[in-house]
């Protein structure tokens, strides 16, 4: 963890403390890829418990059974917008993930907000990421105006548990792509359904790790950070100059007493280190 990972850090948990405001709303946006697999062999289907009848004994059931084998059939991209404030998702599914795809998404989340100032965009680092590729795949009037819609504030590198959009990815997997879908088609209709239902329940993220939190949690980073580009101003102790011009005396005898009482020379980093603890007042 540096200097940068900690302002990044701290501009995201800044923006998911602002107070809800339709015309700035916030949204996170995230991608997730998925491998689409068929099935070989066809699923058995469930087979309900039979109760006892006369002299007949009552049969267990017998839940759906699958075979271990799968065919791969190519991959689809999820890409997925979710305002923790109202509790909705906006989710499309296309075959990749490239400028184009992100470009057209945007486009896509921009007129879901028509009565928003500025989008609030919450996203990571990834290279088709930036509003350049706005100005690739578009007009130059239409990318400007679209990079206007958008207040974009990056998450730091290696930091997906800062991302709320996770969280809901994560419960969108568990819900909808535990199963084997074949096709991208396919996929899209389970994740539209599962989508739907969120929305109308308003299912959200009550986000806890606050930037005051933070700062009490992570105190060591900050400190190590501020201790490696100011180690005396950051420990709160005199720098060694200061020291030797206001305490020579005990400076002389601290020294001597390291050369005598340990009976040997010591290295001139150990003495003088020693010597600066025992002089300081």
């Amino acid at each position: 963890m540096n200097a940068s990972f900690v302002a990044r850090m701290e501009d995201v948990l800044a923006v998911y403390e602002r107070p809800d405001d339709p015309r700035f709303p916030v949204v996170c946006f995230a991608e997730r890829p998925c491998v689409l697999h068929g099935q070989p062999v066809e699923p058995l289907p469930p087979v309900p418990a039979q109760s006892a009848h006369g002299e007949q004994p009552a049969k267990p059931g017998r839940p759906r059974r699958e075979s271990s084998t799968y065919v791969r059939q190519g991959t689809a991209c999820l890409l997925a917008a979710f305002e923790p404030g109202t509790g909705q998702r906006v989710v499309e599914v296309p075959a990749r993930r490239t400028g184009a795809d992100y470009c057209r998404f945007l486009q896509h989340l921009a007129a879901a907000y028509p009565q928003a100032e500025k989008i609030v965009l919450v996203q990571d680092n990834l290279n088709t990421h930036p509003d350049a590729v706005f100005y690739q795949h578009l007009p130059a009037a239409q990318a400007r105006a679209l990079a206007a819609r958008f207040e974009v504030h990056y998450t730091p590198k290696n930091a997906s548990w800062l991302h709320m959009v996770e969280l809901e990815l994560s419960a969108i997997a568990r819900q909808c792509l535990h199963q084997r879908i074949p096709t991208q088609d396919e996929l899209a209709a389970h994740l539209a359904a599962c989508v739907a239902e969120r929305n109308a329940a308003r299912a959200t993220v009550h986000w806890q790790f606050t930037l005051a939190k933070a700062r009490v949690k992570l105190d060591r980073h900050y400190q190590k950070i501020r201790a490696t580009n100011f180690p005396d101003y950051a420990l709160g102790f005199p720098t060694l100059w200061q020291v030797l011009r206001s305490n020579r005396s005990a400076l002389h005898q601290s020294w001597s007493g390291v050369l005598v009482t340990k009976g040997r020379r010591r290295r001139r980093a150990d003495a003088a280190s020693f010597c600066y603890q025992q002089a300081l007042p």
